[in-house]
C-alpha cells in the first residue's frame, strides 16, 4: 500500500537523485554556442538603420520549415513562464535549483539560435514573429498543476514531445543550417525529458501509486502548447497537416515509450490508487 507523501517531503526524498542526475545531464549534454550556428555573413541593416526591411521574396525556407521554425522560437520565447511554473514547484532547495537553472539556460539557448536565425536570414516577417511573439507571451503558461510529480510528468512528456517535432522537421528540412540548429535542440530536449522521467522513476521507489496517478493524469490531459500564428492559425493543426506532430505520432512516439520507461504495464508495487491509474492508460498499452 502506497503513502501519499507532500511536495515538500518529496522534495527532500528526491533531492539525492536530482543532483546524481544533473552531473550526469551535463556529462552526456553537448556543448554548443548559438553564435556558431547563425550566418552572419548574410545579415544587413533593416530600414531603420539604413538598409531594407523585410519582403516575403527574401525568405529561403519552406513553408514547412518556417512553420516549424516559428513555432519553436515562439514556444522557446514563453520561457520566463516555464521557469516561473518550475520554479515555484522546485522551490531554491540545493540540486532542484540547480537543476531549474541549467534548464532554463538551456531553453534560453534554443530562443537565442533560432531568433537569431530568423531574423538575420530574413526567413521570417521579424515584424510578425514580434508581435505574435509579445500576443503569446502576454497570455503566459498555465501550469497543470503546481504538484511536484505533475510537474515532473508533465515536462517529461512536453520536452519528448518536442524533441519529436524537431526530430520530424529535421527530415524534412532543405536547409542545412536550420536542420543543424534543430538537431542540436532535439538532443536537449530529449535528455531534458529523460532527467524529467528519471525523477519520475525515481519517485516510483518512495510513492509508486502517486507516481503512477500523476503520469495517467498528466499523459489523459496532455496538450502540446498552442501558438496562433500569422496566416496560419492554430499551430497544433498546421503542425499535424504538415506531418510534424500529431495525435498518432504522440501515442506512438512519445506516450509509450515515456509508459514503456516506467515499466506501468509490468509494475507489481501498485496498490489500489496505482491501479486505477494504470487502467485509465490501458488505451496505451
Amino acid at each position: 500500500m502506497s503513502t501519499n507523501l507532500s511536495d515538500g517531503d518529496l522534495l527532500v526524498r528526491l533531492e539525492p537523485a536530482v543532483e546524481e542526475n544533473l552531473r550526469r545531464h551535463i556529462e552526456v549534454a553537448s556543448e554548443w554556442h548559438p553564435h556558431d550556428l547563425v550566418p552572419f555573413d548574410d545579415g544587413k541593416n533593416f530600414a531603420f538603420l539604413g538598409g531594407e526591411d523585410w519582403t516575403p521574396e527574401q525568405s529561403t525556407l519552406s513553408d514547412v520549415e518556417i512553420l516549424a521554425a516559428t513555432v519553436a522560437v515562439l514556444v522557446a520565447d514563453n520561457l520566463p513562464a516555464y521557469h516561473r511554473e518550475l520554479a515555484h514547484a522546485l522551490t531554491g532547495l540545493g540540486a532542484w535549483w540547480k537543476w531549474t537553472g541549467r534548464w532554463t539556460s538551456e531553453e534560453n539557448r534554443q530562443s537565442i539560435v533560432l531568433r537569431n536565425f530568423l531574423v538575420l536570414t530574413r526567413a521570417v516577417d521579424p515584424v510578425a514573429l514580434e508581435r505574435v511573439r509579445m500576443e503569446h507571451m502576454t497570455l503566459g503558461y498555465d501550469a497543470p498543476s503546481h504538484h511536484l510529480l505533475d510537474i515532473l510528468a508533465h515536462f517529461a512528456i512536453e520536452e519528448a514531445a518536442s524533441a519529436l517535432r524537431h526530430r520530424n522537421t529535421v527530415a524534412l528540412c532543405k536547409d542545412p543550417v536550420l536542420a543543424t540548429i534543430l538537431g542540436r535542440i532535439a538532443d536537449d530536449d530529449a535528455l531534458q525529458s529523460a532527467f524529467f522521467a528519471t525523477m519520475l522513476d525515481e519517485a516510483f521507489a518512495v510513492v509508486p501509486d502517486q507516481a503512477a496517478r500523476a503520469i495517467a493524469d498528466r499523459v489523459n490531459g496532455f496538450k502540446i502548447p498552442v501558438v496562433d500564428l500569422p496566416e496560419r492559425g492554430n499551430s497544433t493543426v498546421a503542425l499535424a497537416e504538415a506531418g510534424i506532430y500529431d495525435a498518432d505520432q504522440e501515442r506512438e512516439k512519445v506516450f509509450k515509450p515515456l509508459l514503456a520507461g516506467w515499466k506501468i504495464f509490468d509494475r507489481t508495487d501498485l496498490g489500489e490508487d496505482g491501479l486505477k491509474a494504470r487502467e485509465e492508460l490501458a488505451h496505451l498499452a
